[in-house]
């Protein structure tokens, strides 16, 4: 059975789109900026016992212990199946051609005289689509 989707398309929708910036920005759960932590109202218990990592991309509540990728948010708040879901986040992503180097998690031990550009360029990456997300819920609103 051919897939829907290239593995590299969800790997990019699971780690291109920042998670908080999903969370605020275009879901519109409740969130707010607690002890030094994004935190939001968790989509399935309704608590503030959660918190997200900007360097794995995940969202978690600790009263329920639920994890959550970008497309499992939209599929809870959204109520949208998964195809629907990475549709609905392929729509937010540009479709720009990108390095798959620049979108390794954390940075790689360096080598001798090295310096760290592929996390730098990651960090960009994710700083732009965050503008865009946040253009894109003005133009909306």
């Amino acid at each position: 059975m051919k897939r829907r989707f290239t593995r590299n398309e969800l790997f990019r929708l699971r780690n291109l789109i920042p998670i908080d910036t999903l969370i605020r920005d275009q879901l519109d759960i409740p969130s707010k900026f607690s002890e030094g932590f994004f935190r939001f109202l968790c989509p399935v218990c309704n608590e503030f016992r959660t918190a997200t990592s900007p360097s794995t991309n995940l969202a978690r509540c600790f009263r329920c212990e639920k994890n959550f990728n970008p497309i499992d948010m939209v599929m809870i708040v959204k109520k949208m199946g998964f195809v629907e879901s990475v549709k609905y986040l392929k729509n937010l992503l540009p479709d720009t051609p990108h390095d798959p180097a620049a979108l390794v998690k954390g940075p790689r031990p360096k080598q001798a005289g090295q310096s760290n550009t592929l996390a730098a360029g990651r960090k960009d990456a994710v700083s732009a689509i965050g503008e865009i997300l946040k253009n894109l819920s003005l133009k909306a609103g």
